[in-house]
Protein backbone atom coordinates (compact mmCIF):
# COMPACT_ATOMS: atom_id res chain seq x y z
CA UNK A 1 0.00 0.00 0.00
CA UNK A 2 2.65 2.43 0.67
CA UNK A 3 4.23 2.15 -2.71
CA UNK A 4 0.95 2.55 -4.50
CA UNK A 5 -0.01 5.91 -2.69
CA UNK A 6 4.21 6.85 -3.07
CA UNK A 7 3.91 6.31 -6.57
CA UNK A 8 0.45 8.50 -6.64
CA UNK A 9 1.42 11.40 -4.56
CA UNK A 10 -0.73 14.62 -5.64
CA UNK A 11 2.45 16.08 -7.01
CA UNK A 12 2.71 12.75 -9.46
CA UNK A 13 -1.00 13.23 -10.72
CA UNK A 14 -0.58 17.33 -11.03
CA UNK A 15 2.31 16.53 -13.53
CA UNK A 16 0.66 13.28 -15.36
CA UNK A 17 -2.57 15.53 -15.76
CA UNK A 18 -0.91 18.75 -16.75
CA UNK A 19 1.02 16.52 -19.36
CA UNK A 20 -2.52 15.23 -20.33
CA UNK A 21 -4.20 18.43 -21.01
CA UNK A 22 -0.66 20.35 -22.39
CA UNK A 23 -1.48 17.22 -25.32
CA UNK A 24 -4.83 18.42 -25.82
CA UNK A 25 -4.14 21.76 -25.72
CA UNK A 26 -6.43 22.87 -22.86
CA UNK A 27 -3.65 23.93 -20.11
CA UNK A 28 -4.27 27.52 -20.75
CA UNK A 29 -8.27 27.52 -20.98
CA UNK A 30 -8.03 25.11 -17.41
CA UNK A 31 -5.64 27.33 -15.46
CA UNK A 32 -7.12 30.86 -17.20
CA UNK A 33 -4.61 31.88 -18.99
CA UNK A 34 -4.75 35.29 -20.93
CA UNK A 35 -5.78 34.39 -24.25
CA UNK A 36 -3.74 35.95 -27.29
CA UNK A 37 -5.32 39.47 -28.47
CA UNK A 38 -5.31 40.37 -32.27
CA UNK A 39 -2.85 42.91 -31.48
CA UNK A 40 -0.34 40.02 -30.35
CA UNK A 41 -0.56 37.97 -33.92
CA UNK A 42 -0.50 41.44 -36.26
CA UNK A 43 3.03 41.41 -38.43
CA UNK A 44 4.56 44.96 -37.61
CA UNK A 45 7.61 45.71 -40.18
CA UNK A 46 9.39 48.60 -38.72
CA UNK A 47 12.02 50.86 -39.70
CA UNK A 48 15.92 51.20 -38.34
CA UNK A 49 14.04 53.97 -35.71
CA UNK A 50 11.22 51.49 -34.90
CA UNK A 51 8.60 53.48 -37.08
CA UNK A 52 6.41 51.66 -39.45
CA UNK A 53 8.40 50.61 -42.72
CA UNK A 54 7.26 52.74 -46.22
CA UNK A 55 6.91 49.53 -47.83
CA UNK A 56 9.34 50.44 -50.39
CA UNK A 57 12.57 47.82 -48.93
CA UNK A 58 12.91 44.77 -50.52
CA UNK A 59 14.05 43.61 -46.99
CA UNK A 60 12.39 44.52 -43.92
CA UNK A 61 15.07 44.79 -40.82
CA UNK A 62 12.82 45.04 -38.00
CA UNK A 63 9.57 42.56 -37.23
CA UNK A 64 7.89 42.12 -34.50
CA UNK A 65 5.28 39.31 -34.42
CA UNK A 66 3.50 37.62 -31.26
CA UNK A 67 6.36 38.89 -28.94
CA UNK A 68 9.11 38.38 -30.91
CA UNK A 69 11.12 40.89 -33.06
CA UNK A 70 12.76 39.51 -36.37
CA UNK A 71 16.29 41.28 -37.15
CA UNK A 72 17.25 40.48 -40.79
CA UNK A 73 20.94 40.24 -41.73
CA UNK A 74 23.20 43.18 -40.80
CA UNK A 75 26.16 43.66 -42.18
CA UNK A 76 29.02 46.22 -41.44
CA UNK A 77 27.40 48.83 -44.08
CA UNK A 78 24.07 48.61 -43.08
CA UNK A 79 23.19 51.95 -41.55
CA UNK A 80 26.08 53.37 -43.09
CA UNK A 81 29.56 52.60 -43.87
CA UNK A 82 32.48 51.61 -41.43
CA UNK A 83 35.41 52.96 -42.51
CA UNK A 84 38.19 50.22 -41.09
CA UNK A 85 38.35 46.70 -42.70
CA UNK A 86 39.18 45.07 -39.82
CA UNK A 87 36.76 42.11 -38.22
CA UNK A 88 36.91 44.37 -34.51
CA UNK A 89 35.45 47.20 -35.98
CA UNK A 90 33.07 45.99 -38.04
CA UNK A 91 31.42 43.57 -35.69
CA UNK A 92 31.14 46.45 -33.48
CA UNK A 93 29.12 47.79 -36.41
CA UNK A 94 26.99 45.00 -36.92
CA UNK A 95 26.51 44.79 -33.05
CA UNK A 96 25.60 48.12 -32.98
CA UNK A 97 23.11 48.42 -35.90
CA UNK A 98 22.02 44.75 -34.17
CA UNK A 99 21.12 46.86 -30.60
CA UNK A 100 19.73 49.36 -32.43
CA UNK A 101 17.03 47.41 -34.29
CA UNK A 102 16.20 44.76 -30.87
CA UNK A 103 15.47 47.91 -28.81
CA UNK A 104 13.68 49.38 -31.45
CA UNK A 105 11.66 46.80 -31.14
CA UNK A 106 10.83 46.36 -27.82
CA UNK A 107 13.74 44.14 -26.20
CA UNK A 108 17.31 44.46 -25.14
CA UNK A 109 20.76 42.30 -25.64
CA UNK A 110 19.70 40.44 -23.13
CA UNK A 111 16.13 39.49 -24.67
CA UNK A 112 18.02 38.17 -27.85
CA UNK A 113 17.33 34.07 -27.78
CA UNK A 114 18.81 33.23 -30.79
CA UNK A 115 21.84 34.80 -33.19
CA UNK A 116 23.50 33.49 -36.41
CA UNK A 117 26.52 35.37 -37.36
CA UNK A 118 27.85 34.61 -41.06
CA UNK A 119 31.56 35.19 -41.49
CA UNK A 120 33.26 35.97 -44.58
CA UNK A 121 36.40 34.24 -43.07
CA UNK A 122 36.81 31.72 -40.37
CA UNK A 123 40.31 33.10 -39.46
CA UNK A 124 37.81 36.11 -38.20
CA UNK A 125 36.09 34.18 -35.83
CA UNK A 126 38.48 34.89 -33.04
CA UNK A 127 38.30 38.23 -33.45
CA UNK A 128 34.49 38.83 -33.49
CA UNK A 129 34.32 36.47 -30.57
CA UNK A 130 36.26 39.57 -28.44
CA UNK A 131 33.93 41.76 -29.79
CA UNK A 132 30.74 39.78 -29.91
CA UNK A 133 31.27 39.16 -25.90
CA UNK A 134 31.09 42.55 -24.72
CA UNK A 135 27.69 42.89 -26.21
CA UNK A 136 26.30 40.11 -23.31
CA UNK A 137 28.28 40.70 -19.94
CA UNK A 138 25.14 38.36 -18.62
CA UNK A 139 26.07 35.49 -20.99
CA UNK A 140 25.11 35.17 -24.62
CA UNK A 141 22.09 33.76 -26.77
CA UNK A 142 22.45 30.65 -28.43
CA UNK A 143 24.71 31.25 -31.23
CA UNK A 144 25.50 29.64 -34.69
CA UNK A 145 28.44 30.81 -36.69
CA UNK A 146 29.60 29.65 -40.18
CA UNK A 147 32.05 30.34 -42.63
CA UNK A 148 30.60 31.49 -46.09
CA UNK A 149 31.64 32.36 -49.51
CA UNK A 150 31.04 35.44 -49.14
CA UNK A 151 28.95 38.43 -47.67
CA UNK A 152 27.08 41.31 -49.21
CA UNK A 153 28.43 45.05 -49.28
CA UNK A 154 31.77 44.05 -48.71
CA UNK A 155 31.27 43.59 -44.81
CA UNK A 156 33.66 40.74 -43.16
CA UNK A 157 30.26 39.67 -41.41
CA UNK A 158 26.46 39.10 -41.02
CA UNK A 159 24.20 38.48 -38.40
CA UNK A 160 20.80 38.43 -37.60
CA UNK A 161 18.86 37.44 -34.97
CA UNK A 162 15.50 36.82 -32.91
CA UNK A 163 14.88 38.46 -29.76
CA UNK A 164 11.84 38.68 -26.95
CA UNK A 165 9.99 41.64 -26.99
CA UNK A 166 10.47 42.97 -23.08
CA UNK A 167 8.53 46.35 -23.51
CA UNK A 168 5.74 47.59 -25.35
Amino acid sequence: MAMISSSFSRRNFALRLAAILSGLGITGTILGAKKSSAQDSTVRKLDYDGKPADGTQMITSLIVHNGLIYISGQGANDAGSVQQSDIESHTTKVMNNVKKLVEAGGGTMDSILQLTVYLGNLDYYEGMNKVFKTYFPHGGPARTTVSVAGVPGHSLLEINCIAAVTRK
